[in-house]
């Protein structure tokens, strides 16, 4: 509402709440702070998990960090913008979900002191864009390049990704699950490798232990034959993908036909008939022995596919036939007059295995196959899904070595070298900005703070000690939580993609300098709660649970 010659102007609907300038800029720091406090117990490998239970009573286990946000159910759009954090992360990187998070929300609460000494928002911004695109040239200059032949430093990678999640006992065992899996799947385009990770198949099953986590070079299908009388186990399987239904077509316009007598009604069940077997007949020409159907298969057609001995599925998903014929080397075709030979893929085994009491289709022992399913087990249904969030991310950090060659240390110790060499960078910048450079530099150092505070360490007295051995010995020196002493990271064997890392500060300083920005926050009113009308502002302030 403004004043116009003494006459009030009314612009916002009655109920609409407003913050201006630091009121708006200390409540959305505020917000997201909250969502990096509530999640930074979860970062490193003694990180604890937590609990998240929704309105219907399910419940989630996890300390993944971008599962944990995805769960809860916030409001504030400041908040928001964390939860987008996390997002990117694990669509770019797979992993470092919970340190971008962690990062944002310390970059926010070093901005604040900032502001509180009356620095403009502009100058944090800018110093802040300046740090985090030197903090990118500094990650390109310490990163090491290794080879993606070597499967020693994709399993420790791997192993660093699972390590501090619930499966982490079975660490080395599931890590060699990951690098086959991404390794079967890589294909070389020019110099360099792609993994398309549509081509890796989780399918969940709870059970049995965890170590009875398998790598199927082929697919595994929740399905089950079609037909009792069908054979359930085929060896030198020849399979027909097949995108129709087996079924007798219905017409495209209405159409009425009219029968006036029984041989009529005869000769037209018998065209029926007639129509499905030679469909059948068509299959067992071209020589398949294993027919997987995108669509439903009639009872009759399923009779004679069995009389031939032919192991049918029917109403397969789509995402699986493509991965079916990714792994035979089989084509798709849509009709099944159009079937040949050549379009058939092959495996050494097609059978029906009961798991967990339920019938599973296993297409085992394909040749080349560029796709594979893991079929994960575990003791739980939480057991099974934390597993299979430890294997996602293992799965992504295999990825990102293979795409992109290179690695650094983890454990802190690139943020602690990006800290150092940000403060000297500072200096040479000088104006406000050096400020807000500093300031950046400083947020970074809350990753090894973090990892140690978890571990039940003394954060200061473990940085202090970590940043002097880091000047001291060099660029992949961290936190040992272990040990709770300095420790050469990529001696131990902990290692990450430079990815993660990069991009894990590209989207933290995207996000803050986000929230930065806004100097004017503007709610519309919640619609009525009832007939009463008390309806209320969108109070910011009591959101924030």
């Amino acid at each position: 509402m403004a004043q116009l010659a003494g006459q009030p102007v009314v612009i916002l609907p009655e109920g609409t709440q407003r913050y201006v300038g630091r009121d708006a800029q200390r409540l959305n720091i505020l917000a997201a702070r909250i969502v990096a406090e509530t999640i930074r117990t979860t970062l490193g490998p003694k990180g604890m998990d937590k609990m998240l239970v929704d309105s219907l009573g399910d419940i989630v286990i996890t300390n993944d960090g971008a599962t944990i946000l995805d769960e809860m159910d916030i409001q504030h759009p400041a908040a928001k913008m964390m939860v987008e954090v996390a997002k990117t992360q694990d669509k770019e990187a797979g992993d470092g979900t919970t340190t971008a998070v962690v990062i944002a929300g310390e970059l926010l609460r070093k901005a604040e002191e900032l502001l509180d000494q009356n620095i403009h928002p502009s100058i944090v911004i800018k110093g802040y864009a300046l740090a985090a695109e030197k903090a990118q040239q500094i990650l390109d200059e310490i990163a090491r390049s290794v080879d993606v032949e070597d499967k020693e430093i994709l399993k420790k990678a791997a192993v660093t990704s699972i390590t501090g999640k619930a499966a982490e006992e079975e660490r080395e065992y599931l890590a060699e699950i990951a690098v086959e899996a991404v390794k079967q799947v890589a294909e070389k385009v020019g110099e360099r490798y792609k993994v398309d990770l549509d081509n890796i198949k989780f399918e969940k099953k709870e059970g049995a232990s965890v170590r009875e986590t398998q790598l199927i070079k082929g697919v595994v299908i929740d399905k089950e034959v079609v037909h009792p009388g069908m054979p359930k186990r085929v060896e030198n399987a020849k399979i027909a993908l097949i995108n129709e239904a087996l079924e007798v077509k219905e017409t495209e316009t209405d159409a009425e036909i009219r029968i006036t007598s029984p041989e009529q009604l005869q000769a037209f069940l018998e065209q029926e008939e007639k129509m499905l077997r030679e469909m059948v007949e068509k299959i067992k020409e071209v020589g398949a022995n294993v027919v997987f159907v995108q669509k439903g298969i009639d009872d009759l057609a399923q009779h004679y596919l069995a009389k031939y001995g032919i192991l049918a599925v029917r109403r397969v998903k789509k995402s699986d036939m493509e991965k079916l014929a990714k792994a035979t080397g089989a084509k798709i075709v849509t009709n099944v007059r159009d079937l040949t030979s050549e379009d058939l893929g092959e495996a050494e085994l097609v059978e029906q295995r009961k798991v967990a009491g339920e019938n599973m289709i296993f297409v085992e022992g394909c040749k080349n196959p560029k796709a594979v399913t893991i079929l994960i087990r575990g003791g739980t249904e939480h057991v099974v899904d934390e597993v299979e969030r430890a294997l996602e991310d293992a799965v992504k950090v295999v990825k990102d070595i293979v795409e992109d060659g290179k690695i650094v240390a983890a454990g802190g110790a690139p943020e602690i070298e990006l800290a150092i060499r940000l403060d000297e960078y500072a200096k040479e910048v000088g104006g406000k900005e050096q400020l807000a450079i500093e300031a950046f530099a400083e947020a970074l150092k809350v990753i090894p703070r973090t990892l140690a505070e978890n571990a039940g360490l003394d954060p200061v007295e473990t940085l202090v000690k970590v940043i002097a051995a880091h000047k001291e010995k060099g660029a992949s020196v961290g936190v040992d939580v272990f040990e709770g002493e300095p420790a050469d990271m990529l001696e131990r064997g902990v290692i990450a993609p430079v990815r993660v890392t990069k991009q894990a500060i590209k989207s933290a300083s995207e996000a803050a300098i986000m929230i930065l920005r806004i100097d004017d926050v503007i709610a519309a009113s919640k619609l009525e709660k009832d007939k009463g009308g008390e309806g209320g502002g969108n109070d910011f302030g009591s959101d924030l649970d």
